[in-house]
């Protein structure tokens, strides 16, 4: 399997800071890019964005228009979740690649990250997706990989989904469908079950059932 870094892309050199905003529109005009970034001698100095090109004038050097620089990048050695979260935080398809000298190497495009996301075992494997909420106070996350080892199944992956004051949510991803075991597993340590599946739907369909003959009875 590939390494995220073997999607850094050196195919299209980074805007100077010499250069005129005449020539980032250019690219801009060519490219579905959001951003771009530019160096001054060698040295990166942030992203000019698209909006940002159109509206100046088109004679202007690019480096005139740095305090309206997007100053955000990734490291090398970064984790594609890391990487992913700088695609989000900063609303690119694009973001800037220093290694730990802080010099430029490239950049990684959004749908070659997301490609990458595609070919994780998270994703391409078969398994069953789990989401779980519990308080923080009392949340671990090796007690999650407790619950479902010791129902024989296999973590492929996990990643908080959803944080709030007071609790967190996890989506889980299980190598195996039957998944009914663990999940009175989490439920025994007071997890809640936020997602939907089809056994659990049938103990509550029971469950609905019981309650309606116990009413019915004492009719």
């Amino acid at each position: 399997m590939n390494t995220l870094i073997d999607f850094l892309n050196i195919d299209i050199k980074p805007l100077k800071s010499k250069e005129t905003i005449a020539e980032a529109q250019d690219l801009f005009a060519e490219y579905n890019y959001t951003h771009f970034p530019v160096t001054e001698e060698n040295t990166y100095i942030g992203c000019i964005s698209k909006e940002d090109a159109e509206i100046n004038p088109s004679h202007k050097a690019i480096g005139e228009c740095r305090y309206e620089f997007n100053r955000f990048y990734v490291r090398s050695e970064m984790i594609w979740l890391d990487v992913l979260e700088e695609f989000a935080k900063n609303e690119s398809n694009i973001v800037p690649v220093l290694n730990s000298k802080n010099k430029y190497i490239g950049y990684y495009e959004l749908d070659d990250v997301i490609k990458f996301f595609h070919e994780t075992p998270f994703l391409r494997e078969e398994g069953g997706i789990l989401i779980v909420r519990k308080e923080i106070s009392s949340f671990s996350m090796s007690q999650v990989v407790q619950i479902v080892e010791s129902n024989n199944a296999k973590l492929l992956g996990l990643f908080i989904s959803k944080s709030e004051a007071n609790f967190i949510e996890i989506t889980l991803k299980i190598s195996q469908s039957s998944l009914n075991e663990i999940i009175q597993t989490f439920r025994r340590y007071e997890f809640e079950i936020i997602s939907e599946h089809q056994e659990d739907s049938y103990l509550k369909n029971l469950k609905d059932r019981s309650d309606y003959l116990d009413k019915y009875l004492n009719i």
